[in-house]
């Protein structure tokens, strides 16, 4: 979560969330058609029956996506290249014939001594391997155009539909299968989106090849005559029934043998996400680790993690030596099988040399037509896993989003208040995606200038409460409205360092251009850190340099750049000792004067820096709030339940209370 969150106007001049351009709608510009509707398991399945269902729905599911890169909201060069494409893979079969027909003439001319066909031949050859050398070259290039553009679209979908309203964030809270999508977005979709246009590219390539050169095989072989056993058998078109026997025998052992190569890919590429996943938490989490001393049980961890990859990848490459098995034998006697074949009609003199290299060049170019599976099973495999994992990502979206468009959960609605409210929460209810109430009945208004703290026990829903505010948490009922035309900034209590310069931690999420030098460094000043000044422009690992109090006051430097109307703050000061955080807030006061503030905290020391307190308690089917009071009188409108509490809170007659001062206590 990024510790700012500008609502309902930023600093770009965007429009705010639930008027004009929103996220979703930007996404939608790549995705255009709804998430697909949700797809319930058979309950008559066994486990093993339903698992399979689901394996055939991430390949549909990922399709369902996929595919819109041809349609009407995808690339618009996307068929052009397609369409050159095929027609370069038919133009490189035609040099392959023109090859084929090439070795004919080349070693009947040898056989007859005939130097003037060799000679001319051989000058014939240059502009047939020139030839196909451009086209091949040419086709290469043009499908790995289509790849990269591909990806490129596709990528820019899943990560706009990941990114819109939070949902990065939200499926942190949700279950499913979709860990780590970080691997999946970049490695899985590369591949799952490069080895298609590889395996069309191919299939196109193999039929066309296996089409002309068995009529080739056909008219050279003719029929072949055998005795057996006293008798004559005549198989015609002997080369090309070779050829299929040949291909159907190493094909079916092929999938025999790899089989279990799809659940091994899969499972492989499952555990080197998470791999890389611990390490990246060990490298994000170096700080607490060298001081609590963990490298021991860190390097456990990794090591067992490490382990799992090493165990995938043993049996996968079990499965690759079974594979290389049949692939290779069949590499090394294909080119044999014809000569054999061909040697008795040669022998006899009613097959010339030519013929015969001919028909053993043709049939090497069936066989490998015929055997693009055994050539490509492996890849295949993994190309399935891949398809699967970013499936079910998109799988995890889908939900998001048809929670969003749905109010079977209950969808907390965005707006803007009514008058001079800055903020209003109008039975405002937080729920978990299953249902669970976390915050029930909350009705607040906060005026112009008020600051105000949410307080209660851990657990009560106050941060909860922050995520519905910011439109991170999408379950519940009820509204969170804004004043127009007013900016909202969100500081959490872990705020979010970028990469890059210091410069650009200061001034995000604007561009660091947006800001002179010397207004950075006033405002790091401010916030007591000018001892950075001069480290400004440095491009260093800021997030893991700077320590908790030095990031949150960081983020306080943030305020004074934006200059926002409204600051909500979830524990923005809990790194900070009392000294500090009463620096910090007293600055804000006198820095931002006219500043709406909402707090989130459990000290009680700010509640000087406050006008107002309101309080939330956990019950039973979800926290409420059950108390708004003034801790510094003013005159202000109080809304309906502020004056029920009030009176509840009111001692009976004849009592006496003492509320000297501006603060009231509990």
């Amino acid at each position: 979560m990024a510790d700012a969150k500008l609502k309902p106007k930023s600093v770009d001049g965007t429009e705010p969330h639930g008027a004009g351009n929103s996220p979703q709608e930007t996404a939608s510009t790549v995705e255009v058609m709804p998430p697909p509707d949700a797809i319930e398991p058979d309950p008559e399945l066994t486990p093993e029956e339903a698992e399979q269902a689901r394996k055939r729905y991430l390949l549909k599911r990922f399709w369902i996506s996929a595919r819109r890169y041809w349609g009407r909201g995808g690339d618009k060069f996307a068929w052009p290249f397609s369409i050159g494409l095929l027609a370069l893979i038919g133009m490189n079969v035609g040099f392959q014939y023109g090859i084929n027909l090439w070795n004919r003439g080349i070693f009947d001319a040898i056989e007859r001594h005939d130097a003037g066909t060799v000679y001319f031949l051989s000058a014939v050859f240059v502009p047939l391997v020139l030839g196909t050398v451009a086209i091949v070259t040419i086709q290469v290039a043009v499908r790995m155009m289509i790849q990269r553009r591909w990806r490129s679209w596709l990528t820019t979908s899943v990560i706009a539909r990941w990114l819109a309203n939070g949902r990065y964030y939200q499926l942190n809270l949700i279950g499913g299968d979709h860990k780590n999508p970080e691997a999946r977005i970049s490695e899985d979709l590369r591949i799952a989106t490069e080895a298609p246009v590889d395996f069309i590219a191919g299939v196109i390539s193999a039929f066309l090849a296996a089409s002309t050169f068995i009529v080739v095989l056909w008219t050279i072989g003719g029929a072949l005559t055998l005795p057996i056993a006293g008798f004559t058998v005549t198989i015609p078109g002997f080369l090309v029934v070779t050829a299929v026997l040949y291909a159907a025998i190493t094909s079916t052992s092929m999938a025999v043998i790899g089989r279990y190569f799809v659940h091994v890919s899969e499972a492989k590429n499952q555990a080197e996400a998470e791999f890389r996943y611990t390490l990246t938490h060990v490298r994000e989490n170096g700080e607490s680790i060298a001081l609590l001393g963990g490298e021991e049980e860190e390097r456990n961890d990794l090591d067992k993690t490490f382990a799992n990859v090493l165990r995938q990848w043993a049996l996968l490459a079990r499965q690759h030596m079974r594979t290389t098995l049949v692939s290779h034998g069949s590499m090394l006697i294909a080119p044999v099988v014809p000569v054999l074949l061909c040697a008795p009609k040669f022998l006899e003199g009613s097959m010339s040399l030519g013929q015969v290299m001919q028909a053993a060049s043709a049939f090497a170019i069936v066989q490998g037509a015929f055997g693009w599976l055994v050539d490509n099973y492996p890849r295949l495999a993994d190309w399935n896993a891949c398809a699967r994992r970013i499936a079910s990502l998109m799988m995890s979206l889908d939900g998001l989003e048809r929670a969003e468009q749905s109010d079977s959960l209950g969808r907390i609605k965005h707006g803007e208040t009514e008058g001079e409210a800055m903020l209003s929460l109008n039975d405002l209810s937080v729920s978990l995606d299953d249902g669970t109430a976390v915050v029930t009945e909350t009705r607040v208004e906060i005026e112009p200038g008020e600051r105000v703290l949410v307080s209660g026990e851990s657990g009560s829903g106050k941060s909860t409460l922050v995520r519905a505010i910011a439109g991170l948490w999408p379950w519940g009922g009820g509204s969170v409205n804004f004043h127009a035309d007013r900016r909202l900034f969100m500081l959490p209590q872990r705020p979010y360092i970028p990469s890059g310069t210091l410069r650009r931690a200061v001034a995000y999420p604007g561009a660091a251009d947006s800001w002179t030098p010397d207004e950075i460094k006033a405002a790091l000043a401010k916030v007591g850190l000018d001892y950075l000044n001069d480290k400004i422009e440095e491009d260093a690992p800021w997030d893991q340099t700077l320590s908790g109090g030095e990031k949150q006051r960081l983020a306080f430097a943030r305020l004074l750049l934006h200059q926002p109307d409204i600051i909500v703050l979830d524990e923005a000061t809990a790194a900070l000792d009392e000294k500090s955080q009463d620096k910090m807030m007293q600055m804000v006061i006198d820095e931002l004067p006219e500043v709406t503030i909402l707090s989130v905290a459990h000290r009680a020391e700010l509640e000087v820096f406050h006008s107002r307190k309101i309080t939330l308690e956990r019950r039973e089917g979800g926290a409420k709030l059950v108390s708004d009071i003034d801790l510094i009188k003013r005159k202000r409108k109080r809304n309906l339940l502020s004056r029920v509490l009030e009176k509840r809170r009111s001692p009976p007659k004849g009592s006496t209370t003492s509320n000297e001062g501006g603060t009231v206590p509990e």
